[in-house]
């Protein structure tokens, strides 16, 4: 499906086709986080970065009971912009040796991830809150609350320790 695609008519198709991409974004997200975990040297980081990839795989979990609830068929359609921000943050982190300053650059790509799925899953809730559908929108907005904890969590320990340290190392 392109921008202007003819399959898109009513905001209900737009809204499973946001559930499409998000699904795929999830997914795609789900095999870069253990990449991730490898790379990664701060124990924190580490450790955010675990915990993350098992909400990850319930989201996906909740994507689907949300299709099921909305009597469509779970089915993922391709999401250039997820896509895009993995390979950005990939090739930024591909020309880093310093191991401080890499974890300050893997910081920075999931938080470019869960901007991304703070922005997805919130128009899906307006979308479906619109359609009527409370009780769509009561189990993406539990996925929505875990990406902004993430994205705080994300911030609180680049604020408190990596940034720090890649400073220091650079210095």
């Amino acid at each position: 499906m392109g921008l202007f695609t003819k399959d898109i008519k009513t905001l209900n198709d737009l809204f499973v086709h946001g559930l499409q991409t998000v699904y795929y974004a999830e997914r795609q997200i789900t095999e870069t986080l253990p990449k991730m975990i490898e790379l990664a040297t701060s124990p924190d980081l580490r450790n955010g970065f675990e915990k993350h990839l098992r909400e990850t795989e319930g989201h996906r979990r909740r994507l689907e009971q949300v299709f099921q609830m909305h009597g469509v068929e779970a089915e993922e359609a391709t999401c250039p912009a997820i896509d895009g921000i993995i390979k950005a943050a990939n090739s930024t982190a591909g020309n880093i040796d310093d191991k401080q300053v890499l974890d300050a650059a893997l910081a920075f790509g999931a938080q470019m991830v869960e901007h991304y799925e703070i922005a997805q899953y919130g128009t899906l809730v307006a979308w479906v809150r619109e359609l009527g559908r409370d009780d769509c929108a009561s189990v993406l907005s539990e996925t929505l609350a875990e990406e902004k904890a993430t994205d705080e969590k994300l911030t609180q320990l680049a604020e408190a320790r990596i940034n720090a340290a890649a400073e220091r190392k650079s210095a």
